[in-house]
């Protein structure tokens, strides 16, 4: 691989995923040939660009357009908007999606145009609804962004998306882009954002309007649902922690994946990995045929499955050393633990000695056995009907709340 010094690579990034004139001439022909079409059947509301598309960070190759149809505040505040859409919308062939509101996509080409329907709000305090607020993201995004910062963070939204580490659905737990835009608006650039990752203890508290006094405030005002490894106010609502869908183990893979970039900078951490089973070898994997479904929900699906086998191994007395998964088409989950063979019998622990009404009901139910005690606590020994984790996982393949949530599943 040849080596490049840091701004000679992020040129070169750059290059590839900037959209150039002629791709972004394209994309406003056709936009530009699509919002009349809506606009025409509207009263009362408006549709404009939105997202990527309007603030400029969007990457080439992308033609997932959002659309916001606003509807007046006053007028429309007392009324379901997504019905008043699917109306609007009735003679156009379109998907439905289910969210905090429906909404819908048109795809037209090689474009897919989501049309989402909000309220025309002046602040977040009239918001009914949480995408109410995006298009006053988009707004503070555009106010406080140059080209400069839209080149920076494109090359942020690749180094993410690269490591798995961008978007906020639920069964990614990653970097939204408006949580990107708003890391890169703070730090200035990927540069420098890395150098800032690399060192982070958290909580780590981000302000960029400076809404609280200090970091300990800022927690305090915070509704607990709303914490994490990272708090990153949001400029528009001073009450929303933008980085609250971020899992910890997304934020420390962003860590570690900066302190390694630092180390060794390459154009390998802006480059898509293609999933390869091989590289798995000393892994118990499972297969997977999702069923069909919105890829956000089948996905939120599958992520709790995980988590539950994984859960179930480390119940049985496994000791994980890694695990984890690719969902597509074809989905696998992966699991490396220390111990691969168990014991013959396994602790199962009761109350502590000194609880005697608790320890009086575990002798009942354990008539026959014989109580241990460990450090004050009681506990018998159990035969385990499986020792070996290919076996365990076998077994617990088969459970009927694994089975109904997949179309397929084996072990490899």
């Amino acid at each position: 691989m040849k080596e490049y010094s840091k701004e000679v690579l992020l040129k070169k990034v750059l290059l590839k995923i900037k959209p150039s004139k002629e791709e972004y001439a394209h994309i406003s022909k056709e936009t530009k040939k699509f919002l009349p079409k809506i606009n025409k059947r509207l009263r009362n509301a408006k549709a404009v660009i939105g997202g990527s598309f309007e603030r400029n960070t969007w990457i080439s190759g992308n033609y997932d357009v959002d659309i916001f149809v606003k509807f007046n505040y006053k007028k429309y505040k007392d009324k379901d908007i997504s019905k008043e859409l699917e109306r609007v919308l009735k003679n156009l062939k379109k998907t439905k999606l289910h969210g905090s509101r429906d909404y819908f996509q048109v795809k037209q080409g090689k474009f897919i145009f989501e049309l989402v329907p909000v309220l025309d709000v002046k602040n977040y305090r009239q918001a009914l609804n949480v995408t109410d607020v995006s298009p006053l993201h988009s707004k503070f995004v555009k106010q406080n962004s140059n080209k400069k910062i839209q080149d920076e963070i494109r090359l942020t939204k690749q180094f993410l998306d690269a490591n798995n580490l961008y978007g906020a659905e639920s069964y990614i737990g990653g970097f939204s882009g408006y949580l990107t835009e708003l890391l890169v608006i703070y730090y200035k650039s990927l540069e420098t954002l890395i150098k800032n990752v690399a060192k982070w203890q958290e909580p780590v508290v981000i302000d960029i309007k400076r809404y609280y006094k200090n970091p300990k405030d800022t927690i305090r005002n915070l509704n607990w649902a709303k914490k994490g490894p990272l708090i990153v106010i949001d400029p528009v609502q001073k009450n929303r922690n933008a980085a609250a869908a971020l899992s910890r183990a997304k934020f420390e893979a962003f860590k570690n994946l900066s302190k390694q970039y630092l180390k060794n900078p390459s154009i390998e951490f802006f480059q898509k990995k293609e999933f390869n089973l091989e590289r798995l070898n000393g892994y118990a994997i499972i297969e997977i045929i999702p069923k069909s479904g919105k890829h956000d929900i089948v996905g939120a699906k599958l992520l709790k499955l995980l988590q539950h086998i994984n859960k179930r191994l480390a119940e049985e007395g496994f000791d994980i050393i890694d695990y984890g998964w690719h969902y597509n088409k074809k989905t696998y989950f992966w699991f490396k633990v220390e111990n691969e063979t168990l014991d013959n019998v396994k602790k199962h622990y009761g109350p502590f000695v000194d609880d005697k009404k608790n320890l009086q009901r575990f002798k009942e139910k354990w008539q026959g056995y014989k109580i241990y005690t460990e450090k004050k606590k009681t506990y018998i020994l159990l035969e385990r009907k499986f020792t070996n984790l290919k076996e365990f996982l076998k077994n617990s393949i088969k459970e009927k709340n694994i089975k109904e949530n997949v179309k397929e599943i084996k072990l490899l």
